[in-house]
């Protein structure tokens, strides 16, 4: 915990790599068509700040699309008064229907594409890469400042998060304030003032409005919260003891009291020489006094959280412009996955189910670079080995990811990795424990073994750039065909593993205008995607291919498919392989593949 020792050279990196990391998450953002979350996420938050009504996609919270439709305001974008938004904010709208859909393609291609996206992405462009100094400024306070400098370049180095950085979606978002609210109970704990409390609740407020999966983040808190009374962290230079710090103890109070409950059983001999039983000495006296310790602090401390939630209810009605119905929240998050079928099967390693257990453990294996998962397995094994790392500050680096995946594991949808992305800024603090430590270590070998790991990471980002949303490991091909391993690590191959926002989000139309205007101009293709975006929205003549023809035999003509149907089309019942088999002449951001059927 060496924050005064941290060298002041270490913010000014931190934040050049941020810098970094935000032009080039910029310059691929102007290169990408939109992802298929962005135009309702869109339309949802202008109507939002432009009207005051709260109807589209009430299944996110509004804070991350207002956010958006702010920009877009400030970008001479306006909401458009038309029959359709009219009816869409105010008519009777069937149960089901998804206006907001249509609206945004609407606006995205009304303004221009380059133009509404740019103002849209914005502020996320922005929140992505300030999180990664909050992982610096937090990581300090837990690991060291050069721990925390190479968290924050493990975290600027992740496809995942460059690949979902810019997109007016809510995952890197909600990884943002979840890290925010988490630093700010961190410092509660180290120092329970009533204005560190109030930052609590802000921030938990600002979390959990940013997605409703930030609500699994409240028995989280509420864990570490209490934990903190028996394994306080280190307390702030200066702090006295008030009366409503449940925290504050005395050198060596904690263990005299937790003695007390083991110092002998109740049958055994008393210490105290007495020559009676502990039970019978003082066994009842001890087991009481400190029973009553603890449930004076843990009163305090839930008298704490349920002000931290009172505060966080205060922000969220405000970011809903405090409502005539104060439970909209509560409304939205009944309104999770409402608009994913029931039937719909996930796609895995060739299989189809409607769920599999190990999914998000599989995707973080194989969608995360091969040198972070190493690193962040041997930070894991030196956070459970060091004595000098206190068991607060352990907690709260074990705790919210583990949960949070437990959680999400069980909840989420199984449609990409980035549903698990609050656990990604842990693991990389975990990493940069590990890659700190080869920095400093004695040994010979260790810090050329740090700067390979550094160099393997940085040709993972910068070789599949501008595609990093479908970037895979190397370890996707190692198993299939080892000679489409590339500098792209093993994206060539993904679609062996797995399908939707993993492979192809709809983000490759611009590209693919690009790639048809210098190799097939004029040429009308046949366009198999998921994907609702309109490809004349960037000009691209197309027809809709079937499923027939995907499933069983192409006719003649130029066939662009989406790699999510790439990847789950051989696995349905009856169809071939053709997608698999017939060689592409392109394979476009990595997302769309190209075959010419003569």
């Amino acid at each position: 915990m060496a924050t005064k020792s941290a060298p002041r050279v270490f913010v000014f990196i931190a934040v050049a790599l941020a810098l970094i990391f935000f032009s080039v998450a910029l310059s691929e953002s102007l290169v990408k068509s939109p992802a298929s979350d962005e135009p309702p996420h869109i339309a949802s938050g202008l109507s939002y700040v432009a009207t005051g009504i709260f109807r589209g996609n009430p299944q996110h919270p509004p804070l991350l699309k207002e956010l958006s439709g702010l920009s877009l305001l400030l970008g001479g974008i306006r909401w458009p008064r038309t029959p359709e938004t009219d009816f869409f904010l105010h008519g009777d709208v069937p149960k089901g229907a998804q206006l907001e859909w249509e609206i945004g393609n609407r606006i995205i291609i009304g303004n221009g594409p380059d133009r509404t996206l740019f103002w849209a992405r914005l502020p996320f462009l922005v929140i992505s890469a300030l999180l990664g100094i909050l992982i610096y400024l937090w990581g300090r306070e837990l690991l060291g400042g050069l721990a925390a400098l190479c968290a924050t370049f493990l975290y600027f180095t992740d496809p995942t998060i460059m690949g979902q950085a810019f997109t007016v979606t809510m995952d890197v978002g909600v990884s943002a304030f979840a890290v925010l609210f988490l630093f700010a109970l961190w410092r509660y704990t180290r120092n329970p003032t009533p204005q560190r409390l109030v930052l609590c609740g802000l921030a938990l407020g600002l979390a959990l409005c940013a997605k409703f999966s930030a609500l699994l983040f409240l028995p989280i808190a509420g864990l570490l919260v209490f934990a903190a009374v028996i394994w306080p962290g280190e307390p702030n230079t200066g702090r006295k003891r008030t009366i409503l710090d449940p925290y504050y103890v005395e050198p060596g109070e904690i263990q005299q009291t937790l003695r007390s409950l083991r110092k002998a059983g109740r049958n055994d001999l008393c210490p105290c020489g007495s020559g009676k039983k502990y039970k019978a000495c003082h066994g009842n006296r001890a087991s009481a006094s400190t029973l009553s310790w603890l449930s004076k602090r843990w009163l305090l401390c839930a008298a704490a959280f349920l002000a931290m939630c009172l505060v966080a209810a205060v922000v969220i009605e405000a970011v809903y412009f405090f409502p005539k119905d104060p439970l909209l929240y509560v409304h939205g998050a009944q309104l999770v996955n409402a608009d994913h079928r029931p039937d719909y099967q996930t796609y895995m390693a060739g299989e189809m189910q409607h769920r599999f257990t190990g999914y998000f453990a599989v995707a973080y294996l194989l969608k995360e670079p091969m040198a972070s998962i190493i690193l962040a397995s041997a930070g894991l094994i030196l956070l459970f080995r060091s004595k000098s790392i206190m068991p607060l500050q352990k907690l709260f680096l074990l705790v919210p990811p583990a949960l949070f995946f437990v959680g999400t594991s069980m909840l989420a949808d199984q449609i990409g990795i980035r549903y698990v992305m609050p656990m990604l800024p842990f693991a990389h603090l975990l990493g940069g424990l590990a890659l700190a430590t080869l920095f400093t270590t004695t040994v010979k070998w260790g810090r050329w073994a740090a700067v390979a790991l550094c160099a393997w990471l940085a040709l993972a980002v910068a070789g599949v750039y501008p595609d990093h949303l479908s970037y895979f490991n190397e370890s996707a091909c190692l198993l299939g065909d080892p000679s489409r391993i590339g500098l792209d690590g093993g994206s060539k191959c993904g679609v062996l593993w797995l399908d939707d926002s993993n492979v192809d989000w709809g983000q490759g139309l611009k590209q693919l205008k690009v790639w048809l205007d210098r190799h097939e101009r004029g040429r009308t293709i046949r366009l198999a995607s998921q994907y609702t975006f309109p490809a004349d929205g960037y000009g691209i003549v197309s027809e809709k291919a079937s499923p027939v023809e995907l499933g069983t035999q192409p006719q003649n003509g130029l066939y662009v498919v989406s790699a999510s149907l790439v990847a789950r089309m051989p696995a349905v019942p009856g169809a071939t392989d053709w997608l698999r088999r017939i060689p592409t002449v392109a394979m476009v951001g990595h997302a769309l593949y190209v075959y010419d059927i003569p």
